[in-house]
């Protein structure tokens, strides 16, 4: 039987021009902070954006932003928070501090209810902070947004290469698109940021630019636009200038 919420999600997504997922095969490569400082960027040079946080267990784009957990508004649904320009929404909205221990379809159906209640309007680009690794919430995610494009985050530790490797491989067998990938936590030029080209250049996909280590983050975090009034801030509206003349990426 057909989830009937399956249709209203269509409906919920049809007026948003863009779907940006944010991935990178495994936690600790900074996902959140990109993703968020991106829809930042972007709200910041003048478009309609939202950002959606679907890591269930450990949530924290609302820390990043510096969102009031109060329960969100409802009109026919759920409407978004809005911080520094950006509609916002997480699970973390709902539960606050307390941990969600969800499991199998559990998950699966409090993302299928995310997706369903909340109401985006019309954005020009909608933020996805992607589930970490490659299971059962990532691969819903990917069935649940068929029209999703894919920002690779990755940096040059081995560890995380490989991970990243095989992330890109699932997408590209998938046949999903992948607009870029983007190195995090840069400290240099050198062998790391070789190794993340050189994964661009195997996967034929865009290298769209090198995120630096940034010191002066800590002390930005939970204040909203001001992110950006960093390097790595600088950083992030490079990349969200080229991911706006990106397009569709590898489809």
């Amino acid at each position: 039987m057909i989830d009937p919420r399956r249709s209203i999600i269509d409906q919920r997504l049809s007026s948003i021009g863009r779907i940006v997922a944010v991935t990178g095969g495994k936690g600790g490569i900074g996902k959140t902070l990109v993703s968020s400082a991106l829809a930042l960027a972007l709200a910041d040079s003048g478009r309609r954006c939202g950002l959606l946080d679907l890591d269930f267990t450990g949530p924290c784009a609302h820390l990043v932003l510096g969102v009031d957990q109060a329960f969100p508004e409802e009109d026919a649904g759920i409407l978004p928070q809005t911080v520094s320009g950006v509609g916002f929404m997480s699970i973390a909205c709902f539960a606050g501090a307390d941990p969600a221990p969800l499991r199998g379809i559990d998950m699966t159906n409090a993302l299928i209810e995310l997706l369903a209640i909340t109401r985006w309007g019309e954005l020009d680009t909608l933020v996805i902070d992607m589930p970490p690794g490659l299971g059962d919430m990532a691969l819903d995610t990917v069935r649940l947004l068929p029209t999703a494009e894919y920002l690779v985050v990755a940096n040059g530790a081995r560890l995380v290469t490989k991970t990243v490797e095989r992330s890109l491989s699932l997408l590209h067998r998938l046949g999903l698109p992948v607009c870029g990938i983007v190195e995090n936590m840069s400290a240099t030029s050198g062998q790391a940021a070789a190794t993340v080209s050189a994964l661009a250049t195997e996967y034929d996909t865009p290298m769209l630019g090198v995120l630096p280590y940034d010191e002066a983050i800590e002390d930005r975090l939970g204040s909203g636009s001001t992110l950006l009034h960093t390097r790595f801030g600088r950083a992030v509206r490079d990349l969200a200038s080229l991911l706006s003349q990106a397009g569709a990426g590898n489809r």
